[in-house]
């Protein structure tokens, strides 16, 4: 069985707006057994529509669309669907009742430009929308199951999970074959040295399609692996992971796609300990990742983002004379400011940055992409100086912060 997913409007094919639904339906479709082969994005057209529509109605077994279905002019999608099946439109009485009851339930009045909302095509069964006005439909054309669901992500999301999943459920439970997804995330790592060191990974587990995926500064490989046994396809999965492990190492940080982040707050909540960040060159970044984590207040304390030398001596304790004799950015200081914040919070680890994020900023000793990283830990003190050339000042941040993260990681696993 395979799958096609279309999402209409100008502001998807201008680049507008960022189209985020592709990506959530195709992982929900896969996740019950349906190939997803095309992602089709198509302007405000109506003969754009009523051509797309057909020929994914030749094509696949079935399809998503979003978009469209609002009261607004440019809402074409139920009449380009009603060309396409060659059928005309009429008020649907569920969908009437259902915008009259949404009205109703906010105590609000409804104009005859919501009506149009509830004109689909005949013959189409319609899709309940219990978060928004605007009802979906499912419809036949050509040999596809189409499902028609609004374009904003939170109503169609709801959606999908009430009525188009359940449906494959019912229409394809024991037909379909289980789809399985493990995604190995790396970091440290160029995508070229990661592909030449699993070489061979699809001839030894020919079950398994792998993917790579470059999500700076990580680089996720992707195991897919579909058939009609769980447990066949589980053990498969489970195989070629631990080949990947033998391979890369330490440089794996998760094998279920994690963040470096969220892997952090396990290994600090399964020591039962606490860490503070004092940061410079990364502005505040490790902090927002790391209380991007729920439950992070289990072992979070304290952040502070101690940019100029005045607040890395005020605050944190540096020597005045370290910052003279070394600089801002240098191995000394990072220790001292990692020392500081430690003592300052009470956490039992300190994790500090300072380095040159750029684009100016540089010297010759110090270029541009330079970071310096202090650990303090309950037993040592340890600094690091690294020198990434990843480009522009926000991919510098990244991986500054990902860089400190990664040490901090190790540093949990040595003491494990």
């Amino acid at each position: 069985m395979i799958a096609e997913i279309i999402i209409t409007g100008d502001e998807i094919c201008s680049g507008a707006v960022i189209d985020s639904n592709s990506s959530h339906i195709a992982q929900m479709l896969e996740g019950e057994g349906i190939q997803v082969l095309r992602h089709n994005s198509v302007c405000d057209d109506i003969d754009t529509i009523v051509s797309i529509l057909k020929e994914t109605g030749n094509r696949a077994d079935i399809a998503v669309v979003t978009g469209g279905l609002g009261p607004t002019t440019d809402d074409l999608t139920p009449e380009a669907a009603a060309k396409a099946a060659g059928v005309g439109l009429v008020v649907n009485d569920i969908a009437q009742s259902s915008i009259e009851d949404f009205f109703k339930t906010r105590n609000c009045s409804m104009t005859d430009i919501d009506r149009k909302q509830a004109m689909l095509p005949e013959g189409a069964e319609c899709l309940c929308n219990p978060v928004g006005t605007a009802p979906g439909f499912q419809l036949k054309i050509g040999r596809s199951h189409f499902f028609f669901l609004p374009g904003v992500p939170f109503e169609m999301r709801r959606m999908l999970a009430d009525s188009v999943l359940p449906w494959i459920e019912r229409r394809y439970g024991s037909k379909r074959e289980f789809s399985f997804i493990r995604n190995i995330s790396i970091f440290g790592m160029t995508e070229a040295d990661i592909n030449q060191r699993l070489a061979g990974l699809a001839e030894k587990f020919s079950g398994i399609k792998p993917g790579f995926r470059a999500n700076f500064p990580e680089i996720h490989v992707k195991l897919y692996a579909r058939g009609k046994d769980k447990n066949t396809c589980n053990e498969l999965l489970i195989k070629a992971s631990e080949w990947i492990l033998s391979k890369i190492g330490d440089n794996v940080f998760s094998v279920d796609g994690e963040s470096m982040e969220a892997v952090v707050g396990d290994l600090l909540r399964h020591k039962k300990a606490s860490l503070a960040i004092a940061e410079s060159c990364t502005g505040g970044l490790l902090s927002h990742w790391i209380t991007n984590v729920p439950g992070s207040s289990d072992y979070f304390l304290f952040s502070g983002v101690t940019y100029s030398n005045e607040a890395k001596i005020k605050v944190l304790g540096v020597l005045p004379e370290t910052i003279e004799r070394c600089g801002a950015v240098h191995e000394e200081t990072a220790k001292e400011m990692a020392e500081g914040v430690r003592r300052v919070s009470g956490a039992d680890y300190g994790l500090a940055t300072t380095g040159i994020a750029g684009p100016g900023g540089g010297t010759d000793e110090k270029p541009v992409g330079t970071v310096c990283v202090g650990i303090a830990t309950p037993d040592a003190i340890k600094e690091y100086r690294f020198n990434f050339t990843s480009g522009n000042r926000s991919m510098n941040k990244k991986i500054f912060a990902m860089k400190a993260l990664d040490l901090l990681r190790m540093e949990l696993l040595s003491k494990k």
